[in-house]
């Protein structure tokens, strides 16, 4: 498949390693593609989620899938974590790309959770431009999407062990996400789905079979 990856991030470049050794053509799109390493399969191009929304449907209406792994880290949350996100899936809808994954945050759709878990206290902002995001890809766009909701993610080895719609938040290595974001991506029970996960007890395989 041609693949739009939006974000250069740490889990953004886990998940362009694996879409390109499965073999797939992926294009990362970054406001600085000079910073972008070109590899195999996989070409940086300028890409700024600030642009009007025909501008990004241009540059990305020849593919066949889209993956949001873009985040501001808190510097810009109403421009690229809400109305970015939200302004590329229009541009999906103009073009035609039906396959949208994005990367959200555990609890995203919850409010009422965000001050029951330690680790969302202190990110009620970065939560709610992930709930305006997540909430316009579910009630306002006809995409096959897959919101991703991992816990906290660490900077570790992977288990290839999770679990899914836990009570309460985690966290999860940064290689057991991409895996996720990556192995949905033709999984046809994930389309139109919400995928809240921490690390586990189940291969992640059988439990994305199970959803």
């Amino acid at each position: 498949m041609k693949i739009f990856v939006v974000g250069t991030g740490r889990v953004a470049k886990c998940v362009i390693d694996k879409l390109t050794a499965k073999g797939h053509t992926v294009m990362c799109g970054s406001r600085h593609p000079e910073n972008v390493a070109e590899r195999s399969n996989c070409k940086p191009v300028l890409f700024d989620l600030h642009a009007e929304r025909n501008e990004i449907a241009e540059t990305i209406k020849d593919f066949d899938a889209v993956y949001f792994l873009a985040g501001s880290r808190g510097k810009d949350l109403l421009q690229t974590d809400a109305f970015g996100a939200v302004k590329l899936m229009q541009a999906c809808e103009m073009v035609g790309i039906k396959r949208f994954i994005i990367l959200s945050s555990i609890f995203a759709l919850e409010p009422e959770k965000w001050a029951q878990e330690k680790s969302l206290q202190n990110i009620t902002n970065y939560n709610i431009a992930k709930f305006f995001a997540d909430n316009y890809l579910v009630s306002c766009t006809d995409l096959d999407y897959t919101i991703v909701q991992p816990s906290v993610l660490k900077e570790e080895d992977g288990t290839g062990m999770i679990e899914l719609d836990p009570e309460h938040d985690g966290s999860n290595p940064i290689p057991d996400v991409a895996e996720v974001l990556v192995s949905v991506l033709e999984r046809e029970n994930t389309f139109k789905k919400v995928i809240k996960m921490r690390s586990g007890d189940t291969p992640i395989s059988s439990a994305l079979e199970n959803i």
